[in-house]
């Protein structure tokens, strides 16, 4: 499992977003506005507005809230205008970072983004400095308690994933982003316990951290996460999960 998808988990199970709900449900809505936006406000015919639901509807966004950010996205009401940016740069140790924003002001988020950088030893490149070493997929992981691998593969390559891979008390499925409703429905219709499921980038090769720069790109992990303006961020870090959960302890 990618450095990202392995802290995104851990944090899920901690229950940090929860802990954060109004700053989750204010990012969502940022997702929703910006889907409806680009592709309509019908889930159906639009794939980024279909997934951006469901994470609303796991978060447990209020209905009239979801509805709300879809109709500010097609231009049923009026609303702010966010833009999409993606900024690329390193982490501690030359881990490789990706951010996707979505900003109404592109000079204050590239300060405040480039501030996180600098304070976790890291710094913000050029555009195209690192996007080469990921790749889009689509990623279900699954808590691997009462299940085979037997059956959580065949069930993914009945529905088209391209991989499972066992990391710990969870199998994550990999799919083709084309591939993630199907594969995703399929598994949520077993019954089966859903740790993460979204679209990511996964890097091609990982960089391993223990120590202190560990500790430095998991603070800068969760500085960034913690920004109103950014949604998602990727990064090519392998930190043991032992030295995650013992960083977290230390926060």
């Amino acid at each position: 499992m990618s450095g990202h998808n392995k802290w995104s988990t851990i944090k899920h199970k901690k229950g940090a977003a929860d802990a954060k709900r109004g700053k989750v449900f204010s990012k969502l809505i940022k997702e929703l506005t910006i889907a409806a936006r680009m592709g309509g406000g019908d889930p159906d015919g639009n794939p980024r507005l279909r997934t951006a639901l469901n994470t609303a509807r796991n978060a447990n966004m209020p209905k009239e809230n979801i509805e709300r950010a879809i109709k500010r996205g097609s231009g049923e009401i009026e609303g702010v205008n966010y833009e999409e940016i993606i900024y690329e740069g390193y982490g501690p140790g030359g881990v490789a970072v990706m951010v996707e924003a979505l900003t109404d002001n592109k000079n204050r988020t590239v300060a405040e983004i480039r501030h996180i950088f600098d304070k976790y030893n890291g710094n913000l490149g050029e555009t195209g400095c690192v996007n080469w070493m990921f790749q889009k997929k689509g990623m279900v992981a699954i808590s691997a308690e009462g299940l085979t691998e037997d059956e959580v593969m065949e069930l993914a390559l009945e529905n088209g994933a391209q991989d499972v891979a066992v990391e710990e008390d969870t199998f994550e499925i990999a799919v083709d982003p084309s591939d993630f409703e199907p594969v995703r429905k399929a598994v949520e219709d077993k019954g089966w316990k859903i740790e993460l499921a979204e679209i990511t980038m996964v890097p091609q090769n990982t960089l391993k951290l223990d120590g202190k720069k560990a500790e430095q790109m998991l603070k800068m992990m969760d500085a960034l996460d913690d920004h109103d303006d950014l949604e998602r961020v990727y990064a090519n870090f392998d930190i043991s999960e032992e030295e995650m959960m013992n960083v977290s302890a230390r926060s």
